[in-house]
């Protein structure tokens, strides 16, 4: 009975050891922060779009509020690069609808594409 006792003090022993050690894992070259954050440019360039986003709250208040249909283009590509590069949610999580966030990306896209060329017509001179 004693070495029941013990066999099985062993066993749950040996399983409790072998369970909680924790292996060394190599570490990768250049996974620090400093590195994370000047290297891939994405987690900086989506942070500094949320901060020109907030400072141009008051445009885009006025954009829904008075229908004044002029944001700024820096404005514009903040909403751009939020909505199309980042989080697309997170004009949802500073407290605009969805719809919102479409209306302003639809109005940011049509603001930045390239003016159609004006077309004049030809005068024609009829024959004598």
């Amino acid at each position: 009975m004693a070495l029941n006792k013990l066999v099985l003090l062993l066993s749950i022993s040996w399983i409790m050891g072998t369970a909680s050690t924790a292996r060394e894992l190599p570490m990768k070259l250049g996974n620090d922060l400093t590195a994370r954050l000047d290297g891939g440019g994405g987690m900086m360039e989506c942070w500094n779009a949320f901060v020109e986003l907030r400072s141009c709250t008051n445009e885009i208040v006025l954009f829904f509020v008075n229908g004044d249909t002029h944001l700024g283009p820096d404005c514009c590509r903040a909403i751009g690069i939020i909505t199309r590069q980042c989080w697309p949610s997170m004009l949802t999580s500073l407290g605009f609808t969805s719809e919102e966030g479409y209306v302003l990306q639809g109005y940011c896209d049509a603001s930045s594409a390239p003016p159609l060329p004006v077309v004049t017509p030809l005068l024609v001179e009829p024959p004598v």
